[in-house]
């Protein structure tokens, strides 16, 4: 595990699933972090540490992004974990979810981004993490129009990044996660009427043979911000299912 004493990490969507065991891992990693949600009750459920600050942020408002890094000072580690799936082809999508899928899925990162980078810059140093998933550019997936489709953007929004601040040792990735154990993919296998043939649908689609957990693409959030070697590259983390 990287060792990341000293270092300071904000963490959006922190509040459950991926993000949740991502302020954990950070934390055990010796970070101090900055765990942000929408949900405060839910943001209130992490354990208490001397080095963990909860803050409720929606991740869609830009002035309230910037006045919260303005905030909170230079942040040598942001991981954006905020998004959303929405079901459906591209016959089935509604302009509108499209546009929310974006401001979510993209834009939010946009946000952060902007306003972590100018402290980075000053210093010479910083690591940025951003959720992309394998359903992108990396693989295509049944049903998942509006969400490939931005998670696919993710993706190059990192690389350009990394691109242009290389220069400035400040390094930027994105992880791109199969199928994962969250209270998102709950919520979808209820959704579908059947949830236990829904659930072993999707457990047979992964070639290691089970769901991943939280816990597995923490480690990798964790590994990331410590690579101090690693800039631009997206990383599947989806037990075979892109191979």
């Amino acid at each position: 595990m990287a060792k990341l004493e000293g270092r300071k990490v904000l963490v959006t969507a922190s509040a459950q699933g991926i993000g949740r065991a991502s302020v954990l891992g950070f934390l055990a990693a010796g970070a101090t972090v900055y765990a942000t949600d929408i949900n405060a009750a839910l943001l209130a459920e992490l354990p208490a540490s001397d080095r963990l600050t909860t803050a409720r942020l929606d991740v869609l408002d830009g002035a309230a992004v910037a006045d919260f890094i303005a905030g909170i000072g230079p942040v040598d580690v942001l991981f954006n974990c905020a998004g959303v799936v929405h079901p459906g082809s591209i016959l089935d999508m509604k302009d509108g979810d499209l546009d929310f899928a974006f401001d979510l899925n993209v834009k939010s990162m946009v946000r952060t981004i902007r306003a972590v980078l100018p402290g980075m810059i000053e210093r010479r140093e910083g690591a940025i993490i951003n959720m992309s998933s394998v359903a992108s550019s990396v693989k295509g997936v049944p049903n998942r129009f509006a969400y490939s489709v931005t998670k696919a953007a993710v993706i190059g929004l990192t690389k350009s990044v990394a691109a242009d601040y290389v220069g400035h040792n400040i390094r930027c990735n994105a992880i791109c996660p199969g199928t994962v154990e969250s209270p998102s993919l709950q919520d979808r296998l209820k959704a579908q009427g059947d949830y236990e043939t829904t659930r072993a649908a999707f457990i047979a689609r992964q070639p290691i043979g089970r769901i991943g957990t939280p816990e597995e693409i923490a480690d990798l959030a964790v590994h990331l911000a410590g690579a101090t070697y690693t800039t631009g590259q997206a990383f599947a983390i989806d037990g075979g299912w892109s191979l």
